[in-house]
């Protein structure tokens, strides 16, 4: 059971302009919705036989505290009164089954963020659901955020880099949920009774990935002795620079799922596949932005450059460093990228310290993205378990499997007269391990990449002061 939050309610009134976190209904808010979330079971529903349970009267009592607060809150966000209504509307539906499994498709359907992109417009988002990267169960959430739409991205989206669907956000404040390390709000991740045709927005917030790309990055330079460039540490220092550059990444990584030469379904819906497909894929995306952001750097956009910057340092730094090793795709593709430029002498450890070939690293990493980009392309003409291994050679030139590894040995040493996904099973949970570099890195790190959990633009300001 979580421990429930509870903080000081004061009076106030509605006034114009109003920071939705300001007012006093938000606290309430937050509140009801802690206390509701721990008594609900992982599928959201509450379970009012279990030994323990609370009384109905209880619950009845917070969620109309929700309610009340929700209705409070509307005056102050016009924009989202069609939402706050459908979502009234889910939640006395919620507490008339019975607090059953909940069932908010109809409020999720009203909600529209990618509609109307304005800069800092504030949203209040209520929702059961997981947290991706954090809370696996679909516990009642409530989170209050801005929108990030600066006029340069707006351009570049509109002329460069389409993706309606596309939102920068930042956090205001948040539920238990995303005191975590979530940083996207999916409209995937809500409990519903049957999965939309299509969904019209996916939110990533980008200020919570500048401040754990600061955090972890500093720590990682410091342990490293690398020699940064004056203009990378300017921009270590300065959060509102990386948000804009993780905003601009954001945008391109995530319309590249949907462009250039794809063998498969690019987001690999239902499909079973070994994990360093989703690594390659994920990596593939990454060094698009990085070779798009080499454009514009060239182009003469300031954001350009600092891109190239996030993309190397949380790529090498914090990707191979952060979560289990079991089937870690974002990690193998952060070994991946550090072994190449390793491979390519743009990062030499020697002397006990990390020098890095600021010139030659943009060409370096784009010839990396070639690489993939053409297993991609082949692959096309190619079936599905020869396209495995291919990409598990790509793989394996620059990282070294576990010497258990049945895939390894190659298509002899496995059934191939099985379905191709019946071979994932033979793929080991860890089957790229950490080199000595990494495992070295890790001990130095682990306690700075744990102190990210929930971080926020605020907690790295506070401790820059």
């Amino acid at each position: 059971m979580t421990e429930i939050l509870v903080q000081d309610v004061a009076g106030g009134a509605v006034a114009a302009g109003t920071r939705v976190i300001d007012h006093p209904a938000w606290t309430e808010l937050k509140n009801a919705v802690e206390e509701i979330r721990v008594r609900q079971s992982a599928d959201g529903s509450v379970d009012f036989g279990a030994e323990g349970a609370p009384a109905r009267a209880d619950v009845d009592a917070a969620l109309a505290r929700v309610v009340a607060a929700v209705e409070a809150l509307s005056p102050l966000l016009p924009h989202g009164a069609a939402y706050h209504r459908a979502l009234v509307a889910d939640l006395r539906k919620w507490a008339d089954s019975g607090y059953a499994v909940p069932d908010f498709l109809d409020s999720l359907m009203e909600f529209h963020p990618a509609a109307e992109r304005v800069d800092g417009r504030q949203h209040l988002v209520v929702f059961p659901m997981y947290t991706q990267n954090g809370n696996p169960d679909r516990n009642l959430e409530a989170v209050v955020l801005r929108m990030v739409w600066p006029e340069w991205l707006s351009e570049l989206e509109a002329t460069r880099y389409d993706n309606p669907l596309f939102c920068g956000i930042t956090f205001e404040d948040f539920t238990s949920g995303y005191d975590t390390n979530s940083a996207v709000l999916f409209p995937e991740t809500v409990a519903v009774r049957e999965v939309p045709e299509r969904f019209t927005w996916g939110g990533i917030f980008c200020d919570r990935e500048a401040a754990r790309f600061r955090r972890v990055t500093e720590a990682a330079v410091d342990v490293l002795g690398v020699d940064l460039p004056q203009d990378i540490r300017e921009m270590l220092g300065d959060q509102q620079r990386c948000q804009q550059a993780f905003v601009l990444w954001d945008m391109v990584h995530d319309r590249t799922h949907s462009h250039g030469d794809l063998p498969f379904d690019p987001f690999m819906i239902k499909q079973r596949q070994p994990f360093w497909m989703y690594g390659l894929e994920e990596l593939r995306c990454d060094l698009t932005a990085f070779k798009e952001a080499v454009r514009l750097e060239a182009e003469g956009n300031p954001h350009g450059r600092d891109v190239q910057y996030a993309v190397l340092f949380d790529r090498m730094f914090r990707f191979p460093l952060t979560g289990d090793r079991v089937r870690n795709y974002d990690g193998l593709g952060g070994q991946l990228l550090f072994a190449y430029l390793h491979k390519h002498d743009v990062v030499r450890w020697t002397d006990n310290t990390l020098h890095i070939d600021w010139d030659r690293a943009p060409e370096v990493t784009n010839q990396l993205c070639g690489e993939i980009e053409q297993l991609y392309r082949d692959g096309i003409d190619r079936p599905k378990l020869v396209h495995w291994f291919a990409a598990y050679d790509l793989v394996s030139t620059y990282l070294a499997p576990h010497p258990g590894s049945r895939w390894a040995k190659g298509p002899d040493a496995l059934d191939v007269s099985q379905p191709p996904r019946k071979l994932v099973d033979d793929v080991l949970p860890d089957e790229f391990p950490l080199s000595m570099f990494f495992e070295a890195l890790a001990k130095k790190l682990k306690s700075v990449i744990a102190s990210t959990k929930g971080i926020t633009a605020a907690d790295v300001e506070k401790a820059a002061a």
